[in-house]
């Protein structure tokens, strides 16, 4: 595959994972406000010029538009979850009749569900593809038992011993051996709490994980935290259906718990900012994890999901957590915030994103690397 064709490739396969999950999140929003009888003028997948589309019975214009990075769902009186909620000229010419289905003219916990609705749905469709994989493929399980220990390792060091059942890492639980590598990875040259059951006593040991660079098949390098033990080999479990929904769900409870403790780290300066990928290193992921086969890519689209719902609930003005902060502060103190501070916070939001963004982007072209290396 030349460069040109690589790079088709990788697009396409950022399309086919990102339009379906924001597709779903904009139906969230659309689902619950149409529950709420807020009438939607335009659901669009993608932005920019209609390439075709259909109005339903209802009056809402379903598009596909010919920038298939994203989308939106525009209510009645041009307002929307993703706007900050002043009356436009539209929605003060509209009929009183008119007007009561439009988004701003619902009561407070009423748009705050209708905004909640779209990064749940994202959670609720990451829980689903897990099942879907569970149901088809199984779960790979081994017991959290020490089989091995490598010596000179950081549990070499901390006097971990062959036989010991790990049963937590920090404020991870770890039910099997495969719970552990992503929360190891995770503390590179990190102290970290682990809870144990040696000789049916249960035990606490502080062990301070070793850092390696580690690069994987496609040339992507990231600094990861190494414990230095060995469990048995992974089984293939096929559950019972009844197990899968829990199992499915625990799954994407934990990613979300990585998620929240990689921000911390990331702010608090333990993690480096060079790790903050942007649309370009998503779209580099995609084809690379598609190369892989169907599984791996439902598995990534998984984690996407968990990911969009995620930093949607960031509470970040533009973000959907923004504006569920909003309606929160309004039904607490039973008034809207004041249009300047909304504005102004509104403002920042829009700047602190398009500021990130930027940083990922040009992290992702390598040009921060270069600059670094220039700098000296």
């Amino acid at each position: 595959m030349n460069a040109y064709s690589g790079i088709m490739f990788s697009i396409l396969s950022f399309i086919a994972v990102i339009g379906p999950l924001v597709f779903v999140h904009e139906l969230g929003h659309y689902a619950v406000a149409r529950f709420f009888g807020v009438k939607a003028d335009v659901f669009s997948i993608g932005f920019g010029p209609e390439i075709f589309g259909w109005t339903d019975r209802l009056g809402t214009r379903w598009r596909v538009a010919c920038l298939p990075f994203g989308g939106y769902v525009r209510f009645a009186g041009d307002m929307d979850p993703a706007s900050f909620g002043r009356p436009s000229s539209e929605w003060l010419a509209l009929s009183p009749e008119d007007r009561a289905k439009t988004f701003q003219a619902k009561k407070a916990w009423h748009r705050f569900l209708i905004v909640l609705a779209g990064p749940l749905t994202n959670i609720f469709v990451a829980i689903l593809l897990f099942a879907a994989v569970f149901s088809v493929h199984g779960v790979a399980r081994s017991p959290a038992v020490v089989s091995a220990i490598v010596p000179h390792s950081a549990a070499d060091t901390a006097g971990l011993k062959v036989g010991d059942k790990i049963t937590a890492v920090n404020s991870y639980k770890v039910n099997y051996f495969n719970d552990l590598q992503p929360v190891v990875q995770m503390h590179p040259d990190e102290e970290v709490l682990i809870k144990l059951v040696r000789d049916g006593r249960a035990m606490d040991v502080k062990v301070h994980l070793k850092a390696e660079h580690f690069q994987d098949r496609f040339g992507n390098s990231s600094r990861i935290g190494l414990l230095g033990i060995l469990g048995g080999a992974p089984v293939i479990v096929r559950l019972p259906l009844t197990e899968i929904p829990q199992a499915a769900t625990s799954a994407v409870g934990t990613m979300l718990h990585e998620q929240i403790d990689g921000i911390g780290q990331i702010i608090t300066g333990r993690r480096s900012m060079d790790e903050l990928g942007g649309p370009i290193r998503i779209a580099r992921m995609s084809g690379q994890i598609t190369e892989l086969g169907f599984l791996p890519f439902v598995l990534f689209m998984a984690a996407i999901s968990v990911n969009l719902g995620f930093i949607n609930l960031l509470p970040v003005p533009m973000l959907d957590g923004g504006h569920l902060l909003f309606y929160a502060m309004e039904i607490i103190i039973r008034r809207p915030l004041t249009p300047v501070i909304q504005t102004w916070a509104f403002r920042f939001g829009l700047f602190l994103l398009l500021s990130l963004t930027l940083f990922a982007t040009l992290n992702d072209l390598g040009v921060l690397v270069w600059l670094k290396q220039i700098l000296g």
